[in-house]
């Protein structure tokens, strides 16, 4: 099965023999993002026993679209429309080669299975089950967002 960082070189190689400069100029972004991660890696000499996994890239990934989100909100703020979609059309490429995030309800079941597989009972037990469901559905989930949801199960 191939990596995700095959993956995004293979999307690279075909937008480049498709002419879609857009797409290349996005791409070639994620892979320096993800060559920068493997040099800091390299001098920590980590790399040769733990190349960059599939999580790093997703974490990478994750953030290009974070930061995205942030500039078309600041470009409509500004009523710069045509930036903010540029930066929308950007983060659409970057996100084709996450998992689908899960939807409200299966978000909801996961955290009532997490929370009744990690036996937890009260706050003192958030850490547990935010660890069991990263673990469990950290591509698919957003991690900050589910926060609260936990946090008010565990209270209530």
């Amino acid at each position: 099965m191939p990596t995700l960082r095959d993956r995004l070189t293979a999307a690279l190689k075909r937008a480049k023999h498709d002419g879609d400069d857009d797409r290349v100029c996005i791409l070639r972004l994620v892979a320096t993002a993800i060559n920068d991660l493997e040099l800091a890696k390299r001098g920590s000499a980590e790399v040769a026993e733990n190349p960059v996994t599939d999580d790093e890239v997703r974490a990478i990934l994750e953030r290009m679209i974070r930061q995205r989100q942030d500039s078309v909100r600041a470009y409509e703020e500004s009523g710069r429309l045509e930036l903010a979609e540029q930066e929308r059309a950007e983060a659409d490429v970057i996100e084709a080669f996450l998992p689908r995030p899960m939807s409200d309800d299966e978000a909801a079941a996961a955290i009532r299975a997490a929370i009744a597989d990690s036996r937890a009972e009260s706050l003192r037990d958030l850490g547990k089950v935010m660890g069991l469901l990263e673990a469990r559905h950290g591509g698919r989930m957003d991690m900050t967002s589910i926060g609260p949801e936990v946090r008010a199960r565990l209270g209530a």
